[in-house]
């Protein structure tokens, strides 16, 4: 998720900064959107367009779940409850994303984020041009 700027005073300067972890995250997601870009020509067709964006967080499963909560966990009947917050998530997708996927991220017009358990963690990111129908 993403982190809240910080501050730091020097004398009589204040001076604000993102934390490097969210840095290097956010710089993580812009590799991985262009590697899986080059592989999608119609990734290019977005840059103008009113989008939709589903973001899906994937979290390991805690190894104090017993066999039984492991299985609810993996069929989706458990719901992961733990940090970073979905608003988080959202914004740090959405600013890693910001002109190198889409011009603005003013453009995204519905945005659905969920969290879920799996075996692997990860953040699926779907991105579509809206229609109406």
């Amino acid at each position: 998720g993403k982190q809240r700027v910080r501050v730091m005073k020097r004398g009589n300067f204040a001076h604000s900064y993102t934390p490097e972890q969210t840095v290097s995250y956010e710089n993580y997601i812009k590799e991985c959107y262009l590697k899986a870009r080059e592989e999608d020509e119609t990734a290019r067709e977005l840059w103008d367009k009113p989008l939709i964006m589903n973001i899906t967080a994937i979290y390991t499963i805690p190894k104090s779940y017993s066999k039984k909560k492991t299985i609810d966990a993996l069929a989706g009947k458990l719901r992961p409850l733990t940090k970073p917050d979905l608003d988080n998530i959202c914004k740090v997708v959405c600013d890693a994303l910001n002109t190198i996927a889409y011009a603005d991220d003013k453009q995204i017009v519905r945005l659905t984020t969920e969290k879920y358990y799996g075996e692997r963690p990860m953040v699926i990111v779907e991105l579509k041009i809206w229609h109406l129908n």
